[in-house]
């Protein structure tokens, strides 16, 4: 697959930038799994990571404020605050995002 350089050749100690430059790549995948069946596999085994760890922050979440209400976080942050906001962290965002290119309506 020819998924640009600038991804491959990075600072993997780096925080990974969602680059709309590899969603190409994965709509290829996902539009032929046939021809992709690992790469697609792949993929999708990723996908589940993600909502596994996202369903576990949202329990967490929840049980915290169940817990101790708004009140600070044992580790020193805002609590329910911080964990809301870290709801909209993804892992792999182009594995998201490449979903709405998938069910966009094709183009003339």
């Amino acid at each position: 697959h020819e998924v640009p350089p600038h991804l491959v050749e990075r600072d993997f100690s780096e925080p990974h930038q969602r680059s709309a430059a590899l969603i190409p790549v994965l709509k290829r995948i996902y539009e032929n799994t046939e021809e992709y069946w690992p790469e697609y596999h792949m993929c999708e085994q990723l996908v589940d990571v993600e909502q596994s760890f996202q369903l576990w922050r949202f329990r967490h979440m929840t049980t915290v404020k169940r817990i101790i209400g708004f009140a600070h976080g044992t580790g020193g942050s805002s609590g329910v605050g911080f964990l809301k906001k870290a709801l909209d962290l993804t892992f792999f965002p182009e594995l998201w995002d490449v979903r709405t290119e998938l069910a966009a309506p094709a183009r003339p």
